[in-house]
């Protein structure tokens, strides 16, 4: 089979954690699990830092997918205050996947941000974080029920509103309003660079963002849309447009220039999608 036919192939960040032996680089399954459902064949992205050949690994990479993680990006990317927790960073990954984004935004790599991953996204561009979400007036607690099972914690809990004629209108098929599983307690503050906002909750807490030249697919989410792609048709959709978008990329790659832009690709993706 030539690559050109392929499954796209997406990178997945993996995240460095402590082990018994050691650490280890890891990604939890749902990620993977979503990138082949949603017709990509998933290649795990060690957090090697500055030993990572990126250029080498773009070469071959169609796409990449940015993973949520208890972990958050290290204040001093953003001049942030320090903050009041001492054991939530992986400096290991932010030095993986900061220039990557760049990279992959620079070569025009479709890029699919997930929770943390829309937060990295936004601070490799030039954007801040908001460290404590929950603190601002207005706003509401985007935190995790603690009390819930785990499975529990996953499942849609508030609105957001999407902005009208976006890149995530059009992969949601003109979707203005749908209940997301939204889990965090950091959240994008100033916009990064060649970023728009696509979708708000209704504390105005930013949800989604993409680059605003639709050229280059490049979106972020902020709530974990990996999660459950069966019996949610707007996270089956997104990776849907992703992989399409990825196929597109390789295609690109490998001398095929045919007519048709990623946005308009993103827009006839597979997947029906219904309000709420």
């Amino acid at each position: 089979m030539e690559r050109a036919s392929a499954l796209p192939l997406v990178g997945i960040s993996c995240c460095r954690k402590p082990v018994r032996s050691g650490t280890a680089h890891a990604v939890v399954d749902k990620y993977i699990d979503a990138v082949v459902e949603g017709g990509g064949l998933p290649v795990l992205i060690p957090a090697l830092g500055d030993r990572l050949d990126i250029e080498a690994l773009l070469d071959r990479l169609d796409g990449l997918l940015l993973t949520g993680s208890l972990s958050n990006v290290g204040h001093e990317h953003y001049r942030g205050p320090v903050p009041r927790w001492s054991d939530t960073a992986d400096a290991d990954r932010d030095a993986t996947t900061l220039p990557l984004i760049r990279a992959c935004v620079e070569r025009g790599t479709p890029i699919l941000a997930i929770c943390r991953g829309i937060q990295e996204l936004n601070v490799a561009l030039g954007g801040s974080l908001h460290q404590h979400v929950h603190e601002l007036p207005g706003r509401r607690d985007h935190r995790s029920n603690k009390t819930l099972l785990h499975a529990e914690r996953y499942l849609p809990v508030h609105e957001i509103v999407v902005t009208p004629g976006s890149v995530l209108s059009d992969i949601l098929r003109g979707a203005a309003r749908i209940r997301v599983n939204s889990l965090h307690a950091q959240a994008v503050d100033r916009l990064g660079t060649g970023l728009v906002v696509e979708a708000r909750a209704d504390d105005e807490t930013i949800e989604a963002v993409a680059l605003a030249d639709r050229r280059r697919f490049c979106i972020g989410v902020q709530w974990h849309a990996e999660w459950r792609l069966r019996d949610h048709p707007h996270h089956m959709a997104l990776f849907r447009a992703f992989a399409d978008a990825c196929a597109v990329h390789s295609r690109r790659k490998a001398g095929d220039d045919r007519p048709g832009s990623v946005a308009r690709g993103t827009a006839h993706h597979r997947s029906r999608v219904h309000p709420g």
